[in-house]
């Protein structure tokens, strides 16, 4: 499984709406957190789970949700996280 497959099926559990996922790694070639094996990804998400809560309580959401993941496969992982009021 790829890891943009594997981070779709972690982000299940956030019951998103949308999920678009953007591997930024090429860009990052010979970058410490590359030579690891570790990617560079660009994460866009729309949530209701994500109603009340503040940027980093989102994020944390996120992070949870990818677990294992965050050790290995991702070195670097920027967020847009939203509300299906806010999308």
């Amino acid at each position: 499984m790829s890891v943009p497959d594997a981070m779709r099926a972690s982000l299940a559990a956030l019951d998103p709406l949308s999920i678009e996922i953007h591997d930024d790694s090429a860009k990052h070639a010979g970058h410490e957190g590359a030579r690891g094996g570790g990617g560079h990804f660009r994460l866009s998400i729309v949530s209701p789970r994500f109603a009340g809560c503040k940027t980093m309580e989102r994020h944390r959401l996120v992070y949870d949700a990818l677990g294992p993941l965050m050790k290995r496969e991702i070195h670097a992982l920027s967020i847009i996280a939203k509300t299906p009021d806010e999308h």
